[in-house]
């Protein structure tokens, strides 16, 4: 597993760690998996964090601010990138070359303002409700984490590739159905942890849906992935997860 996590932390935090000696179809699947455990450091952040911030009585909201603040910077706002060129793309046109296009230009046009203030604001608003107690500060943490399990299912095998190069030629369908399946069961056995069985059931349920419509959507517009779409699958998954349990 040393290539997949060294893969893995390059790609999704700016952790400086060596490459990896190799990167080929099964190193790539592997580090998809791996992805809720390499981004453990952010995970562990953003708990201090909320901590901390509760213990000096911070305003809530603010709390919640600085932890999306944090999840930025701890990952050069590379979701974030993923989310407004695939809200761009998507409303740009209803030509699959036009929007493909549209997302690669980097740039970030009203709909994808609009879906990064939307999305970054209902992570804050998770936050800042979680934050209330040092359990619930734990259970954002774990969210963090759990997040990350939209890859696993955005690398699917049955999910094409877009494009013939990029991160998402890399990745898409190297993680076996089962796996990604397993991923979202193991994700709600961590949360029930922390947060009893039935609210962790349906904050992954709900995070599962919205992950897999994304892709839906994405696939039937696009003809399969992008890292834009992976990053964006994140990103709402992440809202999600924090909706459903605040």
């Amino acid at each position: 597993m040393r290539d997949p996590l060294l893969l893995a932390l390059g790609t999704l935090t700016t952790v400086p760690v060596p490459a990896p000696r190799r990167v080929d179809p099964r190193v790539a699947g592997r580090a998809m998996l791996a992805a809720p455990a390499a981004v453990l450091p952010l995970g562990v952040a953003v708990g201090v964090l909320l901590v901390s911030t509760a213990a000096l009585d911070l305003a809530a909201p603010a709390r919640g601010l600085l932890a999306v603040l944090v999840l930025a910077l701890g990952t050069r706002a590379l979701h974030w990138d993923g989310l407004s060129d695939v809200a761009d793309g998507l409303t740009a046109s209803y030509d699959r070359e036009r929007s493909l296009a549209v997302m690669r230009t980097g740039t970030s046009g009203p709909a994808g303002t609009l879906a990064v203030v939307l999305v970054a604001g209902l992570q804050a608003t998770g936050f800042a409700v979680l934050s209330g107690s040092t359990s619930g500060c734990l259970l954002a943490a774990g969210c963090v984490l759990g997040s990350r399990v939209a890859l696993a299912t955005g690398c699917a095998r049955p999910v094409p590739s877009a494009r013939s190069d990029g991160l998402g030629a890399t990745v898409a369908g190297t993680v076996p159905v089962p796996l990604a399946a397993t991923s979202w069961l193991l994700l709600a056995a961590l949360l029930a942890t922390l947060a009893g069985p039935v609210p962790a059931g349906a904050a992954v349920l709900v995070a599962a849906v919205a992950t897999v419509l994304l892709l839906r959507r994405c696939t039937t517009r696009l003809g399969g992935v992008t890292g834009d779409v992976l990053g964006a699958g994140v990103e709402i998954s992440l809202a999600a997860l924090l909706l459903t349990l605040a």
